[in-house]
């Protein structure tokens, strides 16, 4: 299909909240089909409709060794009490990591392309990609989940990467 544009930090985009998808048409295909072209693009492993500017409720995920999946609305309905930490960045914010503590096991409710209603549970680095995404849908970035003085530091060298990237003049 096709690769579009990220939407990089800090555009005011990436701080709001998505609205759920009603329609489950060819076009929402065709923008599923567009964010996992884009993320392989990028590359990365996960990637929100609002990360290419579409401010609807929708997940890919790709996840070796299983295949992409699409996740339309979805919602964090349980989660448990164990948290655990993982290394976690944006495709929105390339070039930073940090590590984030996250639920070690959510079980969530979700749409596919044609609507029909699912649940899955997830533990572990799939459960981490679920909150993490679906903090994007809901307008917090990555970088919240971090304190103050860590976001700081990142933002910095967030800030130093682009400017050690960008064309001479």
């Amino acid at each position: 299909m096709t690769v579009r544009p990220l939407v990089r930090y800090p555009d005011p985009r990436l701080k709001m909240s998505a609205e759920p998808v009603t329609v489950f048409d060819a076009g929402l295909r065709d923008l599923a089909a567009d964010l996992l072209d884009t993320l392989r693009a990028a590359p990365g492993i996960g990637i929100t409709a609002p990360h290419v500017g579409v401010a609807l409720r929708i997940v890919v995920l790709d996840l070796a060794p299983d295949t992409p999946r699409t996740y339309v609305n979805p919602v964090i309905v349980w989660s448990s009490d164990n948290m655990i930490h993982h290394r976690e960045g944006s495709i929105s914010m390339p070039g930073v990591h940090d590590d984030v503590e996250r639920h070690a096991r959510v079980r969530m409710t979700y749409q596919d392309l044609d609507g029909t209603p699912h649940s899955e549970e997830a533990d572990g680095f799939r459960a981490a990609c679920h909150q993490h995404e679906i903090d994007q849908l809901d307008g917090v970035f990555w970088i919240e989940r971090l304190s103050r003085l860590k976001r700081e530091r990142l933002i910095k060298r967030f800030t130093k990467l682009g400017r050690d990237n960008a064309a001479p003049t």
